[in-house]
């Protein structure tokens, strides 16, 4: 019997208008992910991997087409009940990893939990397990000033695991970090995606991370190709 997939696109495009036409950005794309699965997406800049990124996570909608989650006709959906599906069910993680510097670490990572309403001990609880499996536990407690590129991303990382949704997509997350901290974030996907059985879904230009996932597509012209 086949498993309903994660994700499933059908004939999906996006275009802008220009000034005096049309911007095609994806071209009638589909595509399925099943859950537990880790895909790269490739492409040159403006090829739309992040459009393309965006609509999965529902911060986007396409122009035609149709997109399910779960099964779950997204499309029908009032924006209010796509903002609760992202909160429950989707991490991001992006290349600027957009931590707060006014707080701590732990209450960056608790903050998703903070936002459905938990109270602070039971989302702090939840921030020491995500800074644990992130390998961020000894700097539960510092300023996310005082950390380094690399351990900024994997609390970025942490952050989108914390309320453990079905899937992670990540925007470029290793196009700020030096190739060393950049091998380190690709090891601890591959890592999370194996322990937590959580999807990934990775826009890259690095050629080395989208190697680890177990996929990889390419964007190309709008249209998309197995690589």
């Amino acid at each position: 019997m086949n498993r309903e997939p994660l994700y499933r696109l059908a004939a999906v495009d996006k275009s802008y208008s220009g000034p005096s036409e049309s911007i095609c950005v994806l071209d009638k794309v589909d595509l399925d992910i099943q859950a537990g699965e880790s895909v790269a997406i490739l492409g040159a800049s403006g090829s739309g991997k992040t459009t393309l990124l965006h609509i999965l996570g529902t911060l986007d909608t396409p122009t035609a087409g149709q997109l399910f989650f779960s099964g779950m006709d997204v499309m029908s959906l009032s924006r209010r009940q796509r903002a609760e599906l992202r909160n429950r069910e989707i991490g991001f993680v992006f290349q600027f990893h957009h931590l707060l510097p006014e707080f701590s670490t732990l209450e960056n990572v608790a903050m998703p939990g903070i936002i459905r309403g938990m109270g602070r001990s039971e989302a702090h609880g939840l921030a020491r397990e995500a800074l644990t499996l992130v390998g961020m536990e000894h700097r539960m407690e510092h300023r996310v000033t005082t950390l380094s590129g690399g351990e900024r991303q994997r609390v970025a990382i942490a952050r989108a695991i914390l309320l453990r949704p079905k899937v992670l997509l990540a925007d470029e997350p290793t196009g700020n970090l030096d190739e060393g901290n950049g091998a380190l974030v690709g090891d601890l996907l591959v890592s999370l995606n194996k322990e937590l059985g959580m999807t990934f879904v990775v826009v890259t230009h690095n050629p080395e991370l989208a190697g680890m996932m177990q996929r990889r597509l390419e964007l190309r012209s709008g249209e998309l190709y197995a690589r």
